[in-house]
């Protein structure tokens, strides 16, 4: 249980996917604005992320390795991860349209978000079981999720600040996020 607490710290703060990895980037900088998206967004790549490493791990174990096929991982991955998207795309749709019309393009990108395919290549990297591998998922997803929301907040309140023009928007936003990349990095000595 110690083991996968630590995972699940590390895999959330210590190595963030955002900003010690450098995965998803288009996502996190995209849907950044709000609080709000940026919430649903994170609970989108957390189920996602999740569900995504159970089944790869599963896939992979049971059936990869079985037959002698790990050179098809990547392939599988993606099409489990793409799968899972449309799934996730026709919830929201259904059940939430005021966030399926926020999320807009972001949500699909969920398909090629490279962070969700780390994940599941980190785990067979790492020689992950699946339990474990779960606990990798949902710590990369909450860290996701975590580095989002801190980068919505913080947009919120720079966007009633008075901004030289030529750092308004983005240049801004990515000196913020190197930022953070930065405070984050404080954290690799605990684990």
């Amino acid at each position: 249980m110690k083991t996968l607490i630590l995972l699940i710290i590390s895999s959330a703060i210590v190595n963030n996917v955002v900003l010690s990895q450098f995965l998803g980037l288009c996502p996190f900088l995209g849907v950044s604005r709000k609080v709000d998206t940026a919430l649903g967004m994170g609970a989108a790549v957390i189920f996602v992320i999740t569900i995504a490493s159970f089944v790869t791990a599963c896939i992979y174990r049971f059936v990869l390795v079985t037959f002698g096929l790990e050179y098809l991982q990547t392939i599988v991955f993606i099409l489990v991860i793409a799968g899972l998207v449309q799934f996730v795309e026709m919830f929201l749709k259904k059940s939430m349209p005021a966030l399926y019309e926020s999320l807009g393009v972001y949500l699909p990108l969920i398909t090629t978000n490279c962070a969700v395919l780390g994940v599941a290549l980190n785990a067979v990297q790492y020689d992950y079981g699946i339990i474990q591998t779960v606990v990798y998922g949902l710590g990369t997803a909450v860290g996701f999720t975590v580095a989002i929301v801190i980068l919505a907040g913080l947009r919120e309140k720079m966007e009633y600040n008075d901004i030289s023009p030529s750092w308004q928007g983005m240049p801004l936003v990515l000196v913020t996020a190197g930022l953070m990349s930065i405070a984050f990095f404080g954290f690799s000595g605990i684990i």
